[in-house]
């Protein structure tokens, strides 16, 4: 009988068990990125933070600290870019997939493919989907509305199958997803696999503070909210202080926070305002946005790290799947991704048998 969890996703990334670690700003550093490796996921570096010299620090801390391949995260509009870019091509041997959002275009596309290196970007509606595809993409992420950080309208339950019925790849789920049940159900609709960004912040080796896991441990499902305010996208966050200050400020208040948190992006990244301008560009021009909005986005970052680096769980910005609201607890990526595991086959196995399925 074959197994139920190797997909085409475990096959060709050569991970035990279908669940992605996602990129997080900030979240998915190395310790995290080798220990849900380690653990029989697939994990993320997000590098879309990160300076190239940061990056190629980062890659080696992995690959030192872990013979199973992993992925690096990056947007083509970050200061640094194109360095980013000859890095992860130059570690082709360990890195086997890249993520992004806005991400490259189909000729670099091609040069990934033809390194080998698998492009499995995150989208939120299905002609992104398709668009994605089109450009030459392996693997589309499809996240539905109960994502965190910037996240659209349409549930996964809902999403998940129009992308499914819309592109001729491997999907993977995101949204909503933490445990066995939830990969089980991913599968049961046709999914590859499942992506978790939340449920891996809230374990031991995410390097978040714990003042601030103490603030994702303690919010309920009505305590995250969609918030369009900090950079004119709809973006899911935890209710704090940070947030109703932001959500009351007016038009001229953004606009001081964006050139505050741009101020900080310039110190902790040392780009010019040149580059951080034409990022902010870049964005514009790509994701349909204002150039305001842009440079919010750009910024935006900045807001988010006070929480998760700085431990300012009231001064800074918490961006969180709404799953985040029923999570209780703080396991090693080791007891996660066995739980998921062990559970996603006691669902599956129950399926097929009636007994099982009512005692389950």
């Amino acid at each position: 009988m074959s197994d139920p969890l190797a997909t085409v996703l475990t096959a060709r990334l050569g991970c035990r068990v279908p669940v992605l670690q996602t990129a997080m700003g900030w979240v998915a550093t190395p310790a995290l990125v080798i220990a849900s490796s380690e653990a029989g996921a697939f994990g993320f570096l997000a590098g879309a933070v990160m300076t190239p010299a940061e990056l190629q620090g980062a890659i080696q801390a992995v690959r030192a600290g872990t013979d199973r391949p992993f992925g690096v995260n990056f947007h083509m509009f970050q200061p640094g870019a194109a360095e980013i870019v000859e890095i992860i091509l130059a570690n082709r041997d360990r890195v086997r997939a890249v993520s992004f959002g806005r991400g490259p275009d189909a000729k670099m596309i091609g040069r990934f493919r033809d390194a080998g290196i698998l492009c499995i970007p995150t989208v939120g509606a299905v002609k992104h989907a398709r668009k994605m595809v089109a450009m030459g993409c392996d693997f589309v992420t499809v996240q539905g509305g109960e994502g965190g950080g910037h996240t659209g309208s349409v549930a996964s339950t809902v999403l998940l199958p129009q992308v499914l019925d819309a592109v001729d790849v491997p999907v993977v789920a995101a949204g909503g997803f933490a445990d066995g049940r939830g990969l089980a159900a991913a599968l049961a609709f046709g999914a590859a696999g499942i992506a978790m960004g939340s449920r891996f912040l809230m374990t031991v080796e995410s390097p978040v503070p714990a003042v601030t896991k103490d603030r994702y441990l303690r919010a309920g499902t009505d305590d995250i909210l969609v918030s369009a305010k900090v950079d004119g996208m709809p973006q899911r966050m935890i209710r704090n202080e940070a947030l109703a200050r932001i959500e009351r400020a007016g038009r001229v208040g953004r606009w001081v926070r964006a050139i505050e948190a741009g101020l900080a992006m310039k110190r902790a990244t040392g780009a010019s305002f040149v580059e951080l301008y034409r990022s902010a560009k870049g964005m514009a021009g790509h994701g349909g946005l204002s150039l305001p909005q842009a440079m919010m986005a750009a910024a935006a970052p900045m807001l988010i790290q006070r929480a998760v680096v700085a431990g300012d769980a009231a001064g800074g910005i918490m961006a969180t799947g709404l799953v985040a609201g029923r999570l209780v607890d703080l396991p090693s990526c080791e007891a996660l991704v066995a739980s998921i595991e062990a559970e996603a086959r006691a669902r599956i196995a129950a399926l097929s048998n009636p007994v099982a399925r009512q005692a389950a």
